[in-house]
C-alpha cells in the first residue's frame, strides 16, 4: 500500500496546513470512536463539527458581540451622518469622520471588525469542509478500508478504465495522467465517491474482483451507515435507487431518512439567520435597498443547502446540520449572556481606553513633528552653510589683494636699488595702482 502521497489532502499553500490540523482532529476523533467499539464516520463528523466550533469559541463570542454592539452604534452613526448632510468640505468631513471614529472608539469596537472576524473564519470553514469531503484523506482507518481492492484495480487495465467511466470520476480525469500522483491513490478518490451502484458494476464486469468489492463495501457501509442511511450516497441516490426499486416503494424509513437530512439542513439554516442579530433599518435610510437585498439572500441560502445536499453525499448534508444545530445552541447561550452585559460600563472602560489610546497616539505624533522640524533645521542650516562659502568675492577684496601682489614686485624690484631711492619708488607703484584701480571702476 503506498501511503506517501495522499492525493485528497488539500495541497494550497498555508491553507493546507490548516486542514492538516483539523484533519488531525479528525482521525484523533475517528481512532477513539474504533477503540470504543463505535467506528463511525457520521458520528465522527458530528464530534468533529462540536470540537472545532468549540475551539472558535472565542471568536464567535467576539463576533456576536461585536454584532450587538452595533445595533447600539448604528443610531448615533446615523444621527452624525445626518448632521453632515450636504457639507462636502474637507473641514466637515474631517469632523464627521472624527465624530464616527469618537462613538466606535467609545464602545470599542472597529467599523471593520465584521469583514475582520469572516476573514479569519472563511478557512477555517473551508479546511472543515475539506476534511469532511475527503474523509479517507486524512483517516488512515477509512483509507485502508480501500485495500486490497485498490490493488486489484491497479493491476488490472480494463478495471482501471471502468473507474475512469463513473460519473463521479470526471473531476480527476487529468490525475490518471500526472505522474505526482499516484495511481492507488487516484483510484481512491474516485472510489471514495462511487455510489452502491459503481461498486456492484465493478463485481459484473470482473468477476474475480467480487471478494474484494465485498470487503470494501461492507467496511465502508459500516463506517458510513448513520441511523440506517449511508452518508456515502446521495439523499437523491437513495430516494431514486434504494427507497424505491421497480418503482415501487420498499423502505418508507429511508425515504423519510433521505428527505429529512435536506430539509433539516434548510431549516437549521434559516434557525441560524434568525438568531443573528439583525441589523436595524430607518425607512429613509438610502442603504435600505442593500438591506433588503441581504435579508433576501438570508432566505435564498437556506432553500440552496436543500438543493446542495439532496446532490452531495448524505455526509455533507449531515454536517451542515450539525454545524448549524451548534452554532445555534452557541448563539442562544452567547445572545442571553451578552443581554445581561452592563453596557454604561462596559461603554465607560472602553471610553477610558479610547482615550488613553488617543493621547498616545498624539503623544507619537509630536515626537514624529519634533524630529521633522529638527531635520528641516538641519537641512537649512546646511544649506546656508553652502550658499556663505560660495559667495561672490568683493571688489575690495580683490583691490587689496592686487595691491598686495604689486607692493611685493616693487620690493623685490627695489631691493636690487638704493635705500634711499626704494621707499619712493614704493610710494609710487602704490599710487599708481589706486590710480588705475578707481579710473576702472568710474568707467
Amino acid at each position: 500500500m503506498n501511503f506517501g502521497i495522499i492525493l485528497s489532502q488539500n495541497n494550497v499553500p498555508v491553507f493546507k496546513y490548516i486542514v492538516w490540523v483539523l484533519g488531525k482532529i479528525m482521525e484523533g476523533i475517528f481512532w477513539v470512536l474504533d477503540k470504543v467499539g463505535i467506528p463511525n464516520i457520521g458520528l465522527a463528523i458530528i464530534l468533529f463539527t462540536i470540537v472545532v466550533n468549540l475551539c472558535m469559541l472565542p471568536l464567535t463570542y467576539k463576533q456576536q458581540k461585536f454584532s450587538k454592539l452595533s445595533q447600539k452604534v448604528n443610531p448615533e452613526i446615523k444621527a452624525i451622518q445626518k448632521k453632515y448632510e450636504g457639507k462636502k468640505d474637507q473641514d466637515s468631513q474631517l469632523a464627521m469622520n472624527s465624530e464616527v471614529q469618537a462613538v466606535y472608539g467609545k464602545y470599542g469596537i472597529s467599523p471593520t471588525g465584521s469583514c475582520l472576524f469572516l476573514i479569519i473564519q472563511m478557512p477555517i470553514l473551508f479546511a472543515l469542509y475539506q476534511v469532511i469531503y475527503h474523509v479517507p484523506g486524512y483517516v488512515a482507518k477509512v483509507r485502508q478500508a480501500f485495500y486490497p481492492l485498490v490493488e486489484s484495480i491497479v493491476a488490472n487495465d480494463k478495471a482501471v478504465e471502468l473507474i475512469k467511466g463513473f460519473k463521479n470520476s470526471a473531476m480527476f480525469a487529468k490525475q490518471f495522467d500526472n505522474a505526482k500522483f499516484t495511481l492507488e491513490n487516484t483510484v481512491i478518490d474516485c472510489l471514495n465517491r462511487a455510489s452502491t451502484a459503481d461498486f456492484q458494476a465493478i463485481s459484473d464486469n470482473f468477476s474475480t474482483l467480487s471478494a474484494d468489492v465485498e470487503h470494501t463495501s461492507s467496511l465502508l457501509s459500516h463506517y458510513n451507515s448513520f441511523l440506517g442511511l449511508n452518508i456515502g450516497n446521495t439523499p437523491w441516490f437513495t430516494i431514486r435507487n434504494i427507497a424505491f426499486s421497480d418503482g415501487k416503494l420498499v423502505s418508507i424509513g429511508l425515504l423519510i431518512g433521505a428527505v429529512l437530512i435536506p430539509i433539516l439542513a434548510g431549516v437549521t439554516q434559516w434557525l441560524n439567520v434568525k438568531l443573528s442579530p439583525q441589523p436595524q433599518n430607518d425607512p429613509s435610510d438610502q442603504a435600505n435597498s442593500m438591506a433588503s437585498s441581504m435579508k433576501m439572500m438570508n432566505y435564498f441560502m437556506p432553500l440552496m443547502s436543500v438543493w446542495f445536499c439532496f446532490t452531495l453525499p448524505a455526509g455533507m448534508g449531515l454536517y451542515w446540520i450539525a454545524s448549524a444545530v451548534v452554532r445555534g445552541i452557541i448563539m442562544v447561550v452567547m445572545n442571553k449572556h451578552i443581554d445581561k452585559l452592563d453596557f454604561d460600563k462596559l461603554i465607560a472602560q472602553n471610553s477610558t481606553k479610547n482615550a488613553k489610546k488617543i493621547a498616545k497616539r498624539k503623544a507619537q505624533q509630536e515626537k514624529l513633528a519634533a524630529y521633522a522640524n529638527m531635520k528641516t533645521r538641519n537641512i537649512s542650516s546646511n544649506a546656508n552653510s553652502s550658499s556663505s562659502n560660495s559667495k561672490p568675492v568683493d571688489n575690495r577684496t580683490q583691490y587689496e589683494k592686487r595691491t598686495s601682489d604689486i607692493a611685493k614686485k616693487s620690493s623685490n624690484v627695489s631691493s636690487k636699488e638704493s635705500p634711499s631711492s626704494s621707499g619712493m619708488s614704493g610710494m609710487m607703484a602704490k599710487a599708481n595702482a589706486v590710480k588705475n584701480f578707481n579710473e576702472k571702476n568710474n568707467k
